[in-house]
């Protein structure tokens, strides 16, 4: 009996692991407003979204503007400044 819930714990760790991981996918769907070698823009209601993209981008079909597209990114910060606390409050643990 502990060696099945020690396997089933294992099996959870697992997975969980695996799924902590991978980062979430976000999806914007709308016309295209303009296309660049690094970059496009899709009109989502009444904003546009800019959207980096390069080589490793995967595209199908032909992307030009005027084209109903749905573009599929993550969210990935591309630097982090920390600032130091000026009035020496406690800091929060998040």
């Amino acid at each position: 009996m502990k060696c099945i819930a020690t396997l089933a714990g294992i099996i959870l760790l697992a997975a969980s692991s695996a799924f902590a991981g991978a980062p979430r996918t976000y999806q914007v769907t709308g016309p295209v407003l303009e296309v660049k070698d690094d970059t496009v823009v899709v009109q989502k209601g009444k904003e546009k979204w800019e959207i980096a993209k390069d080589k490793d981008t995967k595209t199908t079909g032909d992307l030009k503007v005027g084209s109903k597209v749905t573009v599929t990114y993550t969210m990935k910060a591309a630097t982090i400044d920390v600032k130091s606390d000026a009035k020496g409050a406690k800091k929060k643990s998040y």
